[in-house]
């Protein structure tokens, strides 16, 4: 992976990607540079004006590209059925479940699940699973879960998934993180199982400098904090060009393995992509069966052909 950068991703023509929140940050870098190499990328975003300009932006940035807009609240599961019920293609190659939230105040998705549990993770189990069959169908797709450096400092709780009990937003963050591990780790047993060929990895971008930072400063109009997570942005995090490539590796590189992690080289942080550390359980099965049940049951998405 040494040296690996946005030149070595591999021909996507004739492919079609679905990389979630890519009107900003690291899904808009990574959609952008999918379309470069040729593929059709759908941009799943909540908000219309800032997807649609997003896929503009692309088209005027790229020559030749191929990007569309798809309304995605994954807040909102019956944004997410909507969705995959509109999906007109018959094949998908990538999808990336990139979009997230870091940190909020408390709150609530559409559905009742703590928001950060609810988008992170919820909602991106219920669309992988409702695009599977598509996924299955695609000789030689891959799924991409984007977690975070930041899930070592908590493992899930699963009879306390929606932190009802006691909220501390930088631990249900790290919740959510873990689940994303835990998520792909059991997905890709699960498609071995099966003989699938359908690849499932992880990759995390280190501290790479996008939106997802002053988001809750913002809502709470904590100007002091908002400042301070700007400045962090300039002066210690890598770029959000950079901060992508762990993930456009594990989206299109050859050989990737499933359930592997891939990150920054330099202590996790910064730097070309490489496989990632990961907390001991993040890979723990007994773990991963409990949160696929109660993933299921919360969302009522089941991943009915991966059914014993």
């Amino acid at each position: 992976m040494s040296g690996w950068n946005e030149k070595a991703v591999p021909d996507q023509s004739g492919r079609i990607a679905v990389v979630t929140g890519a009107n900003s940050g690291l899904g808009y870098v990574v959609a952008r540079e999918l379309a470069r190499k040729g593929a059709r990328v759908v941009l799943a975003c909540r908000s219309e004006v800032r997807g649609s300009a997003a896929a503009d932006r692309i088209v005027a940035e790229v020559p030749g590209a191929i990007a569309e807009f798809a309304r995605l609240d994954l807040g909102d599961l019956g944004s997410v059925r909507e969705f995959a019920a509109s999906y007109r293609y018959d094949y998908l190659d990538v999808l990336v479940n990139n979009a997230g939230v870091m940190a909020l105040p408390y709150g609530t998705t559409a559905d009742g699940f703590e928001t950060q549990f609810g988008v992170n993770h919820l909602g991106h189990f219920a669309l992988t699973g409702l695009l599977l069959p598509t996924l299955l169908a695609t000789r030689g797709s891959r799924v991409v879960s984007v977690s975070s450096g930041m899930h070592a400092v908590a493992n899930v709780d699963i009879d306390d998934l929606n932190s009802e009990r006691r909220y501390r937003r930088w631990i249900a963050y790290a919740r959510s993180k873990t689940a994303n591990l835990l998520f792909v780790h059991e997905l890709a047993r699960r498609l071995a199982e099966h003989g699938a060929d359908v690849v499932v990895a992880a990759a995390h971008p280190g501290y790479a400098a996008t939106n997802l930072q002053g988001a809750a400063p913002r809502m709470e109009g904590r100007r002091l904090r908002g400042r301070l997570m700007d400045i962090g942005n300039r002066v210690v995090a890598q770029s959000a060009e950079a901060g992508a490539l762990p993930i456009l590796y594990a989206a299109t590189a050859p050989g990737v393995r499933p359930d592997s992690f891939t990150g920054p080289s330099f202590m996790m942080w910064r730097g070309a992509p490489a496989a990632s550390w990961r907390a001991p359980w993040t890979i723990d099965d007994a773990v991963g069966e409990r949160l696929w049940a109660a993933s299921e049951r919360l969302t009522g998405v089941a991943y009915d052909q991966l059914k014993v």
